[in-house]
């Protein structure tokens, strides 16, 4: 079997990293080589909303360079992604577009939720053990630079996910400047904290014990780099992470870098890190923190080599999108029953029709999510069903999907119930795609026969 060799490029809001990795049938996924550079783009995107030009510049000069690698190393495919500091920012198109003609690579902007999901797959790719973890209670924690994301998982099923809008480069730049001392800023954060995990526990773990936390974090785990470094996921104990919190929360950032031996980049941020961990062992109960040392580079490979078929998924990531769109169904009081039925018949016309609309299995999981969804805004109105329907999916976050596949399930919901528009203005506008458009149609036309004949 031929050996494939794959670049996966992530522009953070701290560092911009390439990963070279060889893929092959036999022996799976293989990182090769690591190549990053710190470029702080969050601090400007976050606080400006913008970046400044020699940041654009400098970063131009990093993907020129990263390309003159993956050449070197010639490989097969690559991928450049974008995260929250070019997603955030107010030029994002114009920004993106530049550095596009700049550097002759491609660049997607991932949205927040295909970001985690990419990290949440960098995980699965690399432990054995990860399905063992996720029986049990436990909230995967992706910390970035402006927000933190908490997935919770029980009996190896998807809770829920939900971002909270608090990240360590933003706390650290909105905080720091009005604390007093370390002892303040420590205090602020754990107030703020406080206050956004209230909601969360009330609304969604109630009563579900979570027992691990599974941190992703790099600076976190440049931290703990003296420990064990042959585990695929170091694991601290509660015990051990206060005797590490009590530590470190009071030094500056120059004491960190000293008594740690942490970069001088990764020490002003590790400390609203520590404290964000802190906050959620105790709020959710947690008894040990995993550690992995895979980032969304990793997460991108492993997407790559399942989608051609050069490695097989350990793991059934559409189950996870599947159980949380259902847990978005039970919050807003939907009909079970109808929904059972209504999902046999969609999926079997869709499959019986293949020849004729022509789609794949990405767009059967969008129409199997939009049934699920499909009249769960009878829980706002019952006169006004779609119009509140449409608002609910575009406001919730579905792990997993993108901004504009969460845009397609919104409107064939909202298209079931009144009247499409055939006249094209959907796809004429910039609200959809001409291919959007398309699959829109197509999916509405599969959803209404179906709730028709129940």
């Amino acid at each position: 079997m031929a050996v494939k060799l794959f670049g996966a490029i992530v522009i953070g809001s701290m560092e911009t990293e390439l990963k070279i990795f060889e893929l092959s049938a036999r022996k799976g996924m293989k990182e090769i080589d690591c190549v990053s550079a710190r470029i702080h783009l969050g601090v400007d995107a976050y606080s400006k909303g913008r970046l400044d030009v020699e940041k654009v510049e400098e970063l131009c000069t990093v993907l020129k360079e990263f390309k003159q690698i993956m050449e070197g190393y010639q490989v097969n495919d690559y991928r450049v992604c974008g995260t929250s500091a070019l997603r955030e920012i107010r030029s994002a198109l114009i920004t993106r577009d530049y550095i596009e003609k700049q550097t002759g690579m491609k660049i997607e902007i991932l949205s927040n939720s295909e970001q985690r999901f990419l990290d949440y797959k960098s995980i699965a790719s690399e432990s054995d053990s990860f399905e063992n973890i996720i029986s049990s209670g436990t909230a995967i924690v992706d910390i970035g630079g402006s927000s933190i994301q908490i997935s919770v998982f029980d009996k190896d099923k998807l809770i829920t996910t939900q971002n909270i809008r608090v990240g360590k480069v933003s706390t650290r730049e909105k905080f720091m400047p009005l604390a007093k001392n370390n002892m303040h800023f420590e205090a602020l954060v754990m107030e703020l904290m406080d206050h956004e995990l209230n909601g969360f526990g009330k609304l969604y773990q109630k009563d579900r014990q979570i027992n691990n936390l599974i941190v992703i974090d790099g600076d976190l785990v440049e931290l703990m780099k003296k420990r064990d470094q042959t585990a695929a996921i170091p694991v601290v104990s509660r015990e051990e992470f206060k005797d590490l919190y009590h530590r470190i929360v009071y030094l500056n950032p120059d004491e960190v870098t000293e008594q740690f031996e942490l970069s001088s980049d990764s020490a002003p941020f590790v400390v609203p890190s520590v404290i964000f961990c802190r906050c959620l062992m105790e709020k959710l109960g947690a008894e040990t923190i995993w550690l992995p040392r895979m980032s969304t580079n990793d997460g991108l490979c492993y997407d790559y080599g399942v989608n051609n078929k050069l490695i097989r998924s350990k793991h059934n990531f559409d189950e996870d999108i599947i159980a949380a769109s259902r847990n978005i169904a039970k919050r807003y009081k939907s009909n079970q029953p109808h929904i059972k039925n209504m999902e046999e018949m969609t999926l079997q016309i869709f499959d019986k029709m293949k020849k004729i609309h022509g789609m794949g299995q990405r767009e059967r999981l969008l129409l199997q999510i939009s049934v699920i969804l499909h009249n769960c805004g009878k829980y706002i109105s019952l006169t006004n069903v779609a119009e509140c329907a449409y608002n609910i999916i575009m406001a919730t976050e579905i792990i997993g999907l993108s901004h504009a596949e969460r845009r397609i399930i919104a409107n064939v919901v909202k298209f079931n119930t009144m009247d499409f528009d055939y006249n094209g203005d959907m796809a004429a506008g910039s609200s959809a795609s001409r291919a959007e458009y398309l699959v829109i149609a197509k999916l509405t036309a599969i959803l209404r026969v179906a709730n028709a004949l129940d």
